[in-house]
């Protein structure tokens, strides 16, 4: 009986202490701004929130901005109060886009490429715009940075202050860029070689044999789509670098640094059920 008391004494304190957790977990507020204070529950987008932030009833963070706008056109500059703007966004990218379904419905299929390329630029102006005129008393603004990064590749670095960071990415990118264009070249040249050395129609006197092309085709198709993954590293690499710098740039190492080294006797956990003597080790501290 004692022990069944103990054991359900035990499930209480355990489910209290679980529940104080989370309560405390989740009630605690980790935002200065009085308008974004939730709680680690909340949900990564909010239509009220979004709304009521173009209305100018709330302040709405640039992440969710640039999140609602980018199915919302208009609502970056709707939020920074440019509604001058809006008729530029509203012609240059519905206009083209519907010119560039007309044209193609039309069977000018290279004017309506040129159309649905002008409204695209177009959709990235509007978003470059509203990342640009975002108004914030913080410097660097995370979500900024990130934003550039993701809109313009080293914008991210530059907007941090980190000039030298920019040549390394370009440099990442035309190396990547580079490989894959000889790779594509190579595939192609493999490509058109194995469809000539299989074609029954005509006789191949090539000096490359079908399985030697098959066999090349399939290496720089493998290649060219490596190099396509190493641009993706690089793009994703400077979009995280901006965002991860952002925040690290207030961050401050004292002068004061020390690093102590001391010898200490290691007490194993398992030292009295298996009757263990403990080790002689080394304690290491740093101190920042």
């Amino acid at each position: 009986m004692k022990r069944i008391l103990g054991v359900i004494l035990l499930m209480l304190l355990s489910a209290g202490a679980a529940a104080q957790f989370k309560s405390e977990a989740f009630q605690q507020q980790y935002n200065d701004d009085v308008a974004n204070q939730k709680d680690s529950a909340d949900v990564l987008f909010s239509f009220k929130d979004y709304f009521g932030g173009l209305a100018h009833k709330n302040e709405i963070p640039i992440g969710t901005l640039a999140a609602g706008s980018a199915v919302f056109l208009g609502g970056e500059q709707i939020y920074n109060k440019q509604y001058w703007k809006l008729p530029i966004v509203y012609g240059t990218i519905l206009g083209g886009a519907g010119a560039g379904v007309y044209f193609n419905s039309q069977g000018e299929h290279d004017i309506a490429k040129y159309c649905f390329i002008g409204a695209g630029v177009a959709y990235w102006a509007m978003h470059m715009d509203g990342v640009i005129s975002y108004k914030t008393d913080k410097y660097p603004l995370p979500g900024k940075a990130t934003l550039y990064s993701i809109l313009l590749p080293g914008l991210g670095q530059a907007y941090n202050g980190e000039f030298w960071k920019i040549p390394i990415y370009i440099g990442g990118f035309g190396a990547a860029y580079y490989f894959y264009d000889t790779n594509r070249i190579n595939y192609e040249r493999y490509r058109r070689i194995y469809k000539e050395a299989t074609n029954t129609e005509e006789i191949y006197t090539g000096p490359i044999p079908a399985e030697t092309a098959l066999y090349y085709r399939n290496v720089f198709r493998r290649y060219r789509d490596y190099s396509i993954l190493a641009m993706g590293l690089v793009y994703l690499l400077q979009v995280i670098d901006a965002n991860v710098f952002s925040y690290m740039h207030d961050f401050e190492i004292v002068d004061d640094m020390a690093v102590s080294v001391s010898p200490t006797i290691i007490a194993p956990d398992t030292q009295l059920a298996l009757n263990t003597s403990p080790a002689v080790g080394m304690s290491i501290g740093l101190r920042f």
